[in-house]
């Protein structure tokens, strides 16, 4: 009974937000269980060009480091915005949520190649906590019980949470300037004067995760409506 209510629960979970952390908690498990190490991991671009060992694209966006509070901390925010955006600005939009995905990785790849930035699970992280921050800019926000504040301050706030724990804001940065990209190409500039929209989801990715729009002028035949065919309706027997 208790396994069909944990995978009910499991199963009810967007599917890009299911995909994605379930991901990043096997990957850590796989680390904890020492059947891989991070070596096989992180990102290197001599490695990705040279050696061709390109699941490194990957695998640096899944590891959040040793099971510990940093691991905790950022899965519960991972899960939390991720689902909040795929069911909140992005409800019904799979291929172009799967787009920013992309978008944000391929962004951050580039930079993470200039700031040797090994792991971007948590810049990543921090991108979806920022657009879903200024998609929700009215939601008032609490901090652990100490800040009260508006969304869009909630990257900041996180930020300097790192700065006081010795992390290196990098990584902040790193997942604030991404976020404020897609965030500026996909809300701000297309409703500017002049402006227009530069980010479009690909129809390949529409093809393989929207389900395809029903045609407005489709008349169904009638056994494909409702109730099928009038079989004898109106008559009663003994009427």
């Amino acid at each position: 009974m208790a396994y069909q209510t944990i995978r009910q629960e499991y199963l009810q979970i967007p599917v890009v937000t299911r995909s994605y952390t379930t991901a990043c908690v096997l990957t850590t498990a796989a680390v904890q269980l020492e059947l891989i190490t991070p070596f096989q991991l992180y990102f290197n671009p001599d490695l990705i060009l040279r050696n061709y060992q390109v699941w490194r694209l990957i695998t640096n966006f899944l590891f959040f480091g040793p099971v510990g509070f940093n691991f905790l901390f950022n899965m519960i925010f991972l899960y939390r915005y991720c689902r909040m955006l795929e069911e909140g600005s992005f409800r019904g939009r799979t291929a172009d949520f799967v787009f920013m995905f992309l978008f944000g990785g391929f962004l951050m790849t580039i930079f993470g190649t200039f700031v040797n930035l090994v792991f971007l699970g948590q810049a990543f992280t921090i991108m979806l906590v920022y657009i879903w921050s200024r998609r929700n800019p009215s939601v008032r926000m609490n901090f652990f019980g100490l800040l009260n504040f508006q969304a869009p301050f909630l990257p900041w706030v996180l930020m300097g949470f790192s700065l006081l724990l010795g992390n290196s804001i990098i990584v902040d940065l790193l997942g604030i300037a991404v976020g404020h990209v897609y965030y500026f190409l996909e809300d701000v500039f297309p409703n500017q004067p002049g402006g227009s929209r530069w980010l479009r989801t690909p129809s390949v990715l529409k093809m393989l995760f929207d389900a395809p729009e029903e045609d407005a002028n489709y008349n169904p035949l009638p056994e494909d409506r409702p109730g099928g065919f009038a079989w004898g309706e109106g008559q009663r027997l003994g009427g």
